[in-house]
């Protein structure tokens, strides 16, 4: 079966994410959750493996970090990419659930996620699912803020993102740990805070007993992404 490309990279001062994918004939790529600190490296990877942009996809607004959809859109003219329940101000797109984008002869999947934040969405690929924060591996995204409401991101995590095959590749925002992937059947099985032996009263009881501390850029990072990682100087 033919496969479409993905390059995966970290952000260390975020833990997060950001994912290149592209498909290998025709050379159309996407990127998804690209960070504003690593603006450069990723438009060199774009040159260095000689590829075509068309488009920026956003698993939701981030907290913890400045997307660098804004800059990327201002360097190449591509459009960016958010679900509709985001409330954004100047995305391209504001994609609903089920919809597509096509990517040269592969098309990716938008899935509706809400809990994390509740304009959040994951995108499948290829045996691939992008989860943003609302699957972590052996995890789960916070739901103290944002619109974050617990008892929607379990129903996101255990009634859509556990419905497909045990063998597709979990790929989230974040890591803290050192994991680079997990699949839908591990976390079924083995996340302690959604898997198999924890129901929705449990998982919503745990959830309202943490108390953490807010992301150090939460002032800065929320306000710019509201407007696609566009900084007010």
């Amino acid at each position: 079966m033919e496969q479409i490309n993905m390059r995966q990279y970290f952000d260390h001062e975020t833990c997060a994410f950001t994912y290149l994918l592209f498909d290998p004939f025709n050379k159309k790529l996407v990127i998804i959750d690209p960070v504003l600190e690593q603006f450069d490296r990723d438009m060199e990877t774009v040159n260095k493996l000689d590829l075509e942009l068309i488009g920026i996809l956003e698993t939701h607004v981030h907290a913890d970090h400045i997307t660098a959809a804004f800059n990327i859109r201002k360097k190449t003219g591509v459009p960016i990419y958010y679900g509709s329940e985001s409330e954004v101000q100047g995305a391209d797109f504001m994609l609903n659930d089920g919809d597509r984008i096509h990517v040269g002869q592969f098309e990716i999947k938008t899935i509706h996620t809400p809990g994390h934040t509740k304009g959040c969405v994951s995108y499948y690929t290829c045996g691939m699912l992008f989860t943003g924060d609302t699957l972590f591996i052996g995890g789960t995204g916070r739901t103290d803020f944002q619109g974050g409401d617990p008892n929607t991101l379990y129903d996101s995590v255990t009634k859509k993102l556990f419905h497909y095959p045990d063998d597709t590749l979990v790929y989230p925002a974040h890591d803290y740990s050192g994991a680079m992937l997990s699949t839908i059947g591990e976390e079924k099985k083995l996340n302690p805070n959604v898997g198999e032996n924890i129901d929705k009263d449990k998982f919503v009881a745990a959830e309202k007993g943490k108390n953490r501390p807010y992301p150090k850029k939460i002032d800065i990072a929320v306000p710019a992404n509201m407007k696609c990682g566009q900084v007010s100087l």
